[in-house]
């Protein structure tokens, strides 16, 4: 990671990350987002800063996302707050038992999660939820980081084909033999000897939910799995 920071600080990482400018596309499109914003939020004093992690950093599963949505995290400054798709988690995740309420609006809340953190391979929101190649590139160190401060980390949730992709590309990266996996939904996979387990789900975009393409009850069945296999290794 070009920026240099205590790794056993989380509170520091989070200031590198929110602090970082490796992307100019990135960087313009957040901030102006942030100062034209959606007729709906006019009131509202949007984040347009790159998203950090949240969640439980003692916790044993790591979700990964795509990115901050525009009117979504890139408004709220949380993962998966403020937008259809975070509407869609986090009620997954309190009916498993793994989020204290269904529903997050906004930091400050009152969520809680309970042995899962959240992360994203873009920490930035871009443009048309697409982000470039280099850019996934230079988010990467993020995620590397979050990965190895997880002491009791033993499994991860990809939500999506890039996060899938992302996440066995770190481990490769990192001198792991991992062979090539195909993405599914509900897929379960075991990178090699010391890694965490991975679970793929589509994305709870509203592309995805809106076309019936991933059903609360598919979603579900991905939160009953970690839930039972978390069961398995107490």
């Amino acid at each position: 990671m070009n920026q240099s920071f205590d790794g056993n600080s989380w509170e520091k990482l989070r200031d590198v990350i929110t602090s970082c400018r490796k992307c100019p596309r990135l960087v313009e499109w957040r901030e102006r987002v942030a100062l034209e914003k959606r007729k709906s939020y006019r009131e509202w004093e949007y984040w347009g800063k790159p998203v950090p992690g949240f969640g439980d950093p003692q916790g044993r599963v790591l979700i990964v996302g795509l990115a901050p949505a525009a009117h979504g995290a890139n408004r709220t400054g949380r993962n998966f707050t403020g937008d259809s798709s975070g509407d869609f988690l986090y009620r997954a995740l309190h009916k498993a038992g793994f989020a204290n309420q269904p529903v997050s609006i906004r930091r400050g809340d009152g969520l809680e999660l309970k042995d899962i953190y959240i992360a994203a391979v873009c920490r930035c929101a871009p443009p048309d939820n697409k982000p470039l190649p280099d850019e996934l590139e230079n988010c990467r160190p993020y995620l590397v980081r979050e990965i190895s401060m997880m002491q009791n980390l033993r499994g991860m949730v990809a939500l999506g084909r890039i996060a899938f992709d992302s996440i066995l590309r770190i481990f490769r990266h990192a001198g792991n033999e991992v062979p090539r996996f195909t993405f599914q939904h509900t897929g379960f996979y075991q990178p090699g000897p010391g890694l965490p387990w991975l679970v793929s789900s589509y994305h709870p975009s509203r592309q995805n939910t809106q076309t019936g393409r991933l059903t609360e009850a598919m979603f579900d069945e991905v939160w009953e799995f970690v839930r039972l296999k978390l069961k398995e290794e107490k």
